[in-house]
C-alpha cells in the first residue's frame, strides 16, 4: 500500500496470470450489463485474484486446433446484475508462444435479476440451472471438468440487506457445486464497485490493444447500470491524482507494470435507482401510505405503476409547461454534490456501455447493430426534443424524458463538455472495437 498526499490510500490489486496474460474480461453492453472474465488458461476475475483465488491451469487441444498447434480452453461467467442474470460462455485459443485470444462467446440472459428472489431463494435455482444448460450445449463434454465457473453479482445485490444477499449467493453456489464444471470455494461473490469499473477498463483496453502495446494511449470507461454507475480512466496529469477524493484511486499491477487508475462506482446513481430518486422515492421502501409519486419528467397524461427492487410504486406525470426545464431542475437536485468532477476526463478518449448504449440506440443517436460515436450534447438535444414532445402527444416510453435528461446531466457532472466525443459499441468483443 502506498499513500498519496491529501487524498487517502491508493488501493492495490495485484493480478497473478499464467503464461503472461492478465485480462479481466468483463463486458458491458446495451440493455444488459456484461461482466466477462477471462484469465486465459486460469480464467480468473479481478475480484477473485485480489482475494487470493487461483484457478488450476488446464488446457486442451480440440481436433480442429491441434493441427494448428493451438490450445483451446473455455470459461463460464455469470453476471448477476440488477435487472437480469446473464451467462457468457467463452472459448479461448492460444497459439504456441503467444497470449490467448477470445475466439467465440455464447450469451444468454434471463429476467428478472437475482435480487427479485430475495424473499423466495429456492425459485432462483431454476434460472441458474437453465443457464448452466446453455453452457453444457456449447462446451464439449471432455472440457466440462476443466472449465471454471464463476458468478459475480453487482449493484442489485449490493443494495439488498446483507443476509438476503448471502442466502441468494449460497443457493447459487449449491447449484454450481452440483454442476459438472470446475467450481472454486469463492466461485460466487458480490463485486465491489471499484473492481467492477477496473475490470471493465482492463477489458476495453485489452481489446483495443492499449495493454498490449507499451506506451500507447489508454481509453477511459463509462458504465451506467441499473443500480450504480462507474467511471475509470488512467490519469496522465499529476494534478488529477492530487485532487482525487478518498476512494477514487486504485493501483493495478499487470504485465509487470503498475497502473494508477482513477476509478469510482456511484451506488444509487444507476439508471433505475436514479429514476426512483427523481420520483422522490426511497430505495427499498414503498411510498408512504401508498402515495402516488408525481414527476414533471413523466408525460402529463401518464399514470401507471413501476416496479423497482421488489417494490411497486404508483407514478404519474405532472401537467405543466416547459417539461424539460422542470425535469432538468429535478435531476440536478438529485445529482447535486453527488459526483466528483475531474478536469482531465474531458481530454481522455472514453467508451460508454450499458444504458448509455441502450438509450443512444433507442433514439437513433447510434446504429443499433453497429454502435457508433456521438457527442455528449446529443443526449441533451434528444432529451429536449422528447420532453417537449410529451407536452402534445403520448410518449413511446414513459421514462424517455427522464432517462435522457438524467444521462445528459450525469455526463455534465462528470466534467464532459457538450462537444466531447464518446464511443458507444454494441459490445466489447464486437467489430466496433
Amino acid at each position: 500500500m502506498r499513500k498519496i498526499p491529501n487524498h487517502g490510500t491508493l488501493r492495490m490489486t495485484k493480478v497473478a496470470y499464467p503464461l503472461g496474460l492478465c485480462v479481466g474480461l468483463f463486458i458491458y453492453v446495451a440493455y444488459i450489463k456484461w461482466h466477462r472474465a477471462s484469465a486465459a488458461q486460469a480464467f480468473f476475475t479481478i475480484a477473485g485474484a485480489a482475494s487470493g483465488a487461483r484457478w488450476t491451469q488446464q488446457a486442451f487441444s480440440s481436433p480442429g486446433s491441434a493441427a494448428r498447434g493451438h490450445e483451446v480452453f473455455y470459461g463460464i461467467m455469470f453476471d448477476a446484475g440488477s435487472t437480469g442474470t446473464r451467462i457468457h460462455v467463452f472459448q479461448f485459443a492460444r497459439p504456441p508462444g503467444e497470449t490467448p485470444t477470445l475466439t467465440h462467446e455464447t450469451f444468454k440472459a434471463l429476467k428478472p435479476g437475482l435480487s427479485a428472489y430475495a424473499d423466495d431463494v429456492e425459485k432462483s435455482a431454476q434460472g441458474i440451472q437453465e443457464l448452466l444448460n446453455v453452457a453444457k450445449q456449447h462446451i464439449p463434454y471432455d472440457f466440462w471438468k476443466a472449465t471454471p465457473l464463476v458468478l459475480k453479482a453487482t449493484a442489485g445485490l449490493r443494495l439488498l440487506p446483507g443476509e438476503k444477499a448471502q442466502k441468494l449467493l449460497q443457493k447459487v453456489k449449491e447449484v454450481f457445486k452440483a454442476s459438472p464444471f470446475l467450481v472454486g470455494d469463492d466461485c460466487v461473490s458480490i463485486m465491489n464497485g471499484t473492481d467492477e469499473g477496473v475490470s471493465a477498463w482492463i477489458t476495453v483496453n485489452f481489446l483495443t490493444g492499449s495493454l498490449k502495446t507499451p506506451g500507447s494511449s489508454s481509453v477511459g470507461m463509462l458504465d451506467l447500470g441499473g443500480g450504480s454507475t462507474q467511471i475509470t480512466f488512467l490519469p496522465r496529469v499529476e494534478g488529477t491524482l492530487q485532487a482525487s477524493p478518498p476512494g477514487h484511486l486504485t493501483a493495478l499491477q499487470m504485465f509487470n507494470r503498475t497502473y494508477k487508475l482513477y476509478s469510482y462506482s456511484y451506488l444509487g446513481l444507476g439508471l433505475m435507482s436514479a429514476r426512483l430518486a427523481i420520483l422522490g422515492g426511497v430505495e427499498g421502501k414503498p411510498a408512504e401510505n401508498d402515495k402516488e409519486l408525481v414527476s414533471p419528467c413523466l408525460s402529463p397524461r401518464f399514470r401507471g405503476e413501476w416496479e423497482h427492487a421488489e417494490v411497486t410504486y404508483r407514478i404519474s406525470g405532472q401537467k405543466a409547461v416547459g417539461l424539460y426545464e422542470l425535469c432538468a431542475s429535478r435531476v440536478s437536485e438529485v445529482l447535486r454534490n453527488k459526483v466528483h468532477r475531474t478536469e482531465e476526463a474531458q481530454h481522455v478518449d472514453f467508451y460508454a456501455f450499458s444504458y448509455y448504449y441502450d438509450l443512444a440506440a433507442s433514439f437513433g443517436l447510434i446504429d443499433a447493430e453497429k454502435g457508433g460515436s456521438l457527442v455528449v450534447g446529443d443526449f441533451e438535444i434528444a432529451a429536449k426534443y422528447v420532453c417537449r414532445t410529451l407536452e402534445t402527444q403520448p410518449p413511446s416510453s414513459p421514462f424517455a424524458c427522464m432517462d435522457l435528461t438524467y444521462i445528459s446531466l450525469l455526463l455534465h457532472e462528470f466534467g464532459f463538455p457538450g462537444d466531447k466525443v464518446l464511443k458507444i459499441p454494441p459490445g466489447l468483443c464486437s467489430s466496433a472495437l
